[in-house]
């Protein structure tokens, strides 16, 4: 049985992650750990959200840090805030045992930036970073990245889903040739493909895990034949059947998002919206609550669900389904995480029959229709 020993972890990282509750490799773990801990290499890494990635380039980045010199070695990005907080958060525990002392600091956008920079004047060796905002920070030239020896573009397809492009291309130009890029995609569209090509070497080692199953295998799909008028009381009758589950509704836009939310909650259930108009203290609130499950459902955009990292998820309704292919993996990726099962449950429209039959066949799944 592979251990985190066997792939080359030091005993005090080790000690802080089965304080964890991680004991066991996860497959990206253990075909990514030891690549990267022995070679000097680019790397594209292709993985589902939840499958372990942070720890899967966190722990190698941790165990090449030099202490002893105070520059920033390693940027990682990420594409939302909750991301950021969220890789800092865990690696901050993975040094929970080590002696010498690695700091790590997060910047993102909705916060102040002169507070930021404050803090990076202190001793910072890693950068966990939300695209916008480093930009910003390099262009004041409040931020030195010329010792960066490794840069981890995280949930890369997402960065350039929200629009992310520039900054991008400006941030690999900006951080030269002498570094290590580690790209990590749930999927690989040609704007990626375009990234790779352009900024990293040509022999980068590539990793893939289930490489058939575009889906976590975990996730059972069904989908239910509805009218609009009708969809409502679809969710209404699913959600009083399911009172002890938690779970995110998917709607396409902000205003369906709101207009839900309402509707549901004049039927008494325990829902908030998460959309992209809200304030940046409304949407920490709403996570906040559903984190600590004194909310049950989260109705959200696609954009807004970004970054989202909640456990024990039982299930994801799509109110409509998406327009683009990769956002059902996304969407539906937020059920079954760390190996538990869950639901994924389309509401269609009669006319919308053959775009589920493009879903099957494109993403290798199979639906089935319940009443």
């Amino acid at each position: 049985m592979t251990t985190f020993t066997s792939l080359g972890i030091k005993m005090p990282y080790i000690e802080a992650l089965a304080e964890l509750g991680i004991k066991i490799p996860t497959e990206i773990q253990e075909k990514t750990i030891p690549v990267l801990l022995e070679n000097k290499t680019d790397f594209i890494g292709l993985a589902q959200t939840g499958t372990g990635k942070t720890a899967a380039f966190g722990l190698p980045i941790l165990q090449q840090i030099d202490a002893e010199n105070p520059a920033v070695q390693a940027l990682i990005l990420s594409p939302t805030r909750e991301l950021a907080q969220q890789i800092k958060k865990q690696l901050f525990k993975m040094t929970k045992y080590v002696d010498d002392k690695i700091f790590v600091e997060a910047v993102y956008g909705g916060e102040k930036i002169d507070k930021q920079i404050k803090n990076l004047q202190r001793t910072t060796h890693i950068i966990v970073a939300t695209p916008g905002r480093l930009v910003d920070l390099i262009e004041r030239g409040d931020i030195n990245l010329k010792e960066v020896n490794t840069l981890v573009l995280d949930e890369a397809d997402e960065m350039l889903s929200m629009g992310f492009k520039q900054e991008l291309n400006r941030i690999l130009r900006y951080t030269g040739k002498a570094k290590k890029t580690w790209l990590f995609s749930a999927t690989m569209p040609e704007e990626i493909q375009q990234i790779v090509k352009k900024y990293m070497s040509p022999s980068a080692i590539k990793v893939e895990v289930n490489k058939d199953a575009m889906v976590n295998a975990n996730i059972t799909h069904q989908f239910i034949k509805t009218s609009i008028q009708n969809k409502i009381k679809v969710i209404t009758d699913f959600l009083d059947k399911h009172d002890q589950e938690r779970g995110i509704i998917f709607c396409r836009t902000k205003a369906g998002t709101q207009n839900l939310s309402n509707l549901l909650k004049e039927e008494g259930f325990s829902v908030d919206a998460l959309e992209g108009d809200m304030q940046q203290k409304e949407r920490d609130k709403v996570m906040r609550a559903f984190k600590n499950k004194s909310l049950q459902v989260l109705i959200s955009t696609d954009v807004s669900a970004r970054g989202i990292d909640v456990s024990n998820l039982a299930f994801v309704i799509h109110h409509q389904l998406p327009e683009k292919l990769e956002y059902y993996t996304h969407r539906s990726g937020r059920t079954a995480r760390a190996g538990k099962r869950g639901f994924s449950i389309a509401l269609v429209l009669p006319y919308e029959l053959e775009r589920i039959n493009e879903i099957e066949n494109k993403l290798g799944i199979k639906f089935r229709e319940v009443s």
